[in-house]
């Protein structure tokens, strides 16, 4: 029985599930921390979810970072799919500020009344123009691709710019203006119509599958 294949681009992207360096409250940046028992079984909870209501995926991509990897990896193995693994989807290079706690890097940085959207994260990390750009490119190539219905697994600053690059709306200074908020396992839901250059949003930060998302923030 062959596939018909969609029209349009059906697009789901979804934040990782709890990481240890969530549960420590640090800025993880691209520094390696693994899911939490309770990431896992959030990543379990949405898988289980998603069987219920049928939901459908052709392809699945990750960031390659641990907290990525193995939530892309649990809800793939429900659905028999293979994760393809793409850096352009890992989160933001934090620089110096990477695996420190909020407090230690309240402590020992300084921090500027006005930083323009140019200006580098943890003194050498990505800025927020930069990682926009990135952002931009991982949609970019994902959009060259057949349309078909794909599932992004990645990180809540790198999936705040790709739905920024989708508005249309570019970095301001001080981090000020629109922000998605991805609560762990979260996802977002998106159609792309490719023939008339018009993007729907159907959902953000829909966690019903992990009521507690709200309160853990």
């Amino acid at each position: 029985m062959s596939k018909i294949k969609p029209k349009n681009f059906f697009i789901t992207l979804v934040r990782h599930g709890e990481s240890v360096g969530n549960a420590e409250s640090r800025w993880q940046g691209q520094k390696d921390y693994p899911l939490t028992e309770r990431g896992r079984a959030q990543a379990q909870a949405l898988a289980a979810r998603w069987k219920q209501e049928e939901v459908k995926f052709d392809a699945v991509i990750a960031s390659p970072l641990s907290r990525a990897k193995e939530t892309a990896e649990i809800i793939a193995s429900s659905f028999g799919l293979n994760v393809e693994f793409d850096p352009l989807w890992m989160e933001r290079d934090n620089g110096e500020f990477s695996g420190l706690t909020a407090s230690e890097v309240r402590q020992n940085f300084t921090h500027p009344e006005f930083y323009n959207p140019y200006d580098p994260v943890g003194i050498d990390g990505e800025g927020d123009w930069e990682l926009f750009l990135r952002g931009g490119q991982a949609l970019h190539n994902l959009l060259k691709r057949e349309p078909a219905r794909y599932l992004i697994v990645s990180h809540g600053g790198l999936l705040n710019q790709v739905m920024h690059a989708i508005v249309g709306i570019a970095p301001q200074a001080n981090n000020a203006g629109l922000r998605f908020r991805f609560s762990n396992t979260a996802f977002a839901k998106l159609i792309y119509h490719a023939h008339h250059h018009r993007w729907t949003i159907d959902s953000v930060n829909d966690h019903a599958h992990w009521v507690e998302a709200e309160s853990e923030e």
